[in-house]
């Protein structure tokens, strides 16, 4: 339901006094910018008047558009909400400009500074002479580190001139959908998607080599070096998690969103190939993989198979859950069912599974056969960013349901 209306179209103000010719939220394009650690995380988007007299908004990032269709007055401010996710930008609008917060609500004053410049079509800087410009195209060997952590992944990046996209793919899932340019010889590339801050950097060491930066939210911080290579290579993403031994089925009773007691035992889902996903409204990856399985399942559930969604929200609280899960299925039309599973930390998802060895991501999407024994299991998705790998994702994901579709049960009695 889209909340604003434009007779609304009222002052809104956090840090000045605005007359209402100053305060009309325009139309068109518009330049983000999100202060994280001393850095700019610049983003693009448009806003567009709805059917109903009121807005929405479209975040760019590449090659898509996340519509956020809740533009709500709140008090002395405007708030656009973050379409599924648990969050909002809260803004003050003044003419061509907008100033407030990126706001996430599940976590107790997380608050980034936010502003933006209407009319403004670029990202890191403006477009610029003909000069050439450093080449940062092609697939690297990628290792991110930090003095807790290391992760390996392939980076993947296009160039036009001094336009760049790209995106980066680890063992867990990807970093979705990259934009920015090469300006100084530096590589830069962004990404908000409403939920997770995203920004890289990068020089050349050499013809083959990138040194970087690696910034995500209020704290988070990697440096990261990049070998070009077609090679370029992760480990097999059904590898890496699996059931212990000893185990054939999984075995579990969690709550549906309505709070009826859901198991694999159940009638709906007896003789049939199930998928279940490890999910989270939160986990912009199980965004993606909700958009591939909504359709998917449409098309294929006439066939014998079911999809269930476990969900490990951000609270360990059954309402706010219910009511995150509920808000995301009404928006996307999924057409399948979930349930609540627990919250989002691997360790506490992997002791609501015991069969498993541990969650290593979220989205995991396990294929369980139609007798009922889990037959593969899929860590991470390789999301629409990632081009060819989205691609044989898909063609895999096929493959496996299509062969336990096939498998006959009364042979093996």
């Amino acid at each position: 339901m889209r909340l604003f209306s434009g007779i609304l179209l009222i002052s809104v103000c956090i840090f000045w006094g605005c007359s209402p010719s100053s305060s009309e939220l325009k139309t068109g394009t518009w330049r983000g910018v999100l202060e994280i650690q001393g850095q700019r995380l610049p983003f693009n988007f448009r806003i567009a008047k709805d059917s109903n007299g009121g807005f929405d908004v479209y975040l760019k990032n590449a090659k898509e558009e996340l519509q956020l269709d809740e533009v709500v007055f709140k008090n002395d401010s405007v708030d656009f909400v973050l379409h599924v996710f648990d969050a909002q930008l809260r803004v003050a609008v003044k003419g061509d400009s907008l100033n407030g917060f990126f706001i996430l609500n599940y976590r107790d004053n997380y608050r980034v500074p936010f502003k933006a410049a209407f009319g403004q079509d670029f990202r890191f800087a403006p477009a610029e002479s003909k000069a050439q410009v450093t080449d940062f195209s092609g697939k690297y060997q990628v290792l991110f580190v930090n003095e807790v952590d290391t992760t390996q992944a392939v980076g993947l990046v296009t160039q036009d001139g001094s336009y760049a996209e790209g995106s980066f793919l680890t063992p867990t899932g990807d970093y979705r959908f990259l934009e920015g340019g090469v300006f100084n010889d530096t590589l830069y590339l962004s990404t908000f998607d409403g939920n997770h801050t995203y920004l890289f950097k990068a020089y050349k060491q050499n013809d083959t080599t990138l040194i970087g930066d690696y910034w995500s939210g209020k704290t988070f911080h990697q440096t990261w070096t990049g070998i070009k290579t077609e090679n370029a290579s992760l480990p097999n993403p059904e590898s890496l998690t699996y059931l212990k031994e000893g185990y054939e089925k999984i075995e579990f009773s969690f709550p549906d969103v309505n709070g009826n007691k859901v198991s694999l035992t159940d009638e709906k889902f007896k003789n049939k190939v199930v998928i279940l996903q490890i999910f989270g409204t939160w986990c912009p990856n199980c965004m993606d993989e909700t958009k591939f399985l909504t359709p998917w399942y449409l098309q294929n559930k006439d066939r014998g198979v079911e999809i269930l969604g476990l969900a490990y929200e951000r609270k360990d609280d059954f309402a706010y859950a219910s009511d995150r899960v509920k808000k995301m299925k009404a928006k996307w039309n999924v057409p399948y069912d979930f349930v609540i599973a627990g919250v989002n930390d691997k360790a506490k998802a992997g002791e609501t599974l015991p069969a498993i060895n541990r969650v290593v991501a979220f989205p995991t999407t396990i294929f369980v056969g139609k007798d009922g024994k889990v037959k593969h299991i899929h860590t991470g998705f390789e999301g629409p960013g990632t081009g060819i790998y989205h691609q044989q994702f898909i063609e895999r994901f096929n493959q496996i349901v299509n062969e336990l579709l096939a498998e006959d049960l009364t042979s093996k009695k």
